[in-house]
């Protein structure tokens, strides 16, 4: 893997990735639990295969404690004993959102998030999945080294 990206899209489009920052933050300091966002930061890292990403936030997640069977069964998240069933309604929506090209988000997917989510809960969720998802692109299309 090369030292520097395929084009240094962080210079070249120096605003949009000032922007893309910006809202990450905002996503940040949102009302989603770090640990939370992090899950879902990862796992839609893993469905986009964002080697970048997944190293990122996996690193994160480490460091903050998680328990590494949780990290270990991630991607298969609805079968494993380590989520809750709030952690499951959000790695579910950001499963739901992340595979657009395969159906539309479910009512399903969606109706599981009102038991654990307000309004307000479920936007800052639905924004941090539609962050990631721009990163990934950026990442796993134009290959930033990693650190």
């Amino acid at each position: 893997m090369s030292a520097s990206p395929r084009v240094p899209y962080a210079r070249l489009a120096a605003e949009a990735f000032k922007g893309l920052l910006a809202t990450s933050k905002a996503v940040h300091d949102s009302s989603i639990d770090p640990t939370l966002m992090e899950l879902v930061f990862l796992r839609v890292s893993q469905i986009n295969g964002c080697g970048y990403c997944m190293d990122m936030h996996g690193t994160a997640l480490r460091k903050g404690g998680i328990e590494p069977r949780k990290l270990d069964t991630l991607p298969a998240w609805h079968e494993s004993r380590f989520f809750d069933d709030r952690e499951k309604a959000a790695l579910g929506w950001a499963e739901a959102l992340t595979r657009l090209s395969t159906a539309a988000p479910s009512d399903a997917a969606f109706d599981a998030l009102s038991p654990h989510f307000d309004e307000k809960g479920i936007s800052d969720l639905s924004m941090g999945i539609a962050v990631i998802n721009a990163w990934n692109r950026l990442g796993a299309g134009l290959l930033p080294p990693l650190p």
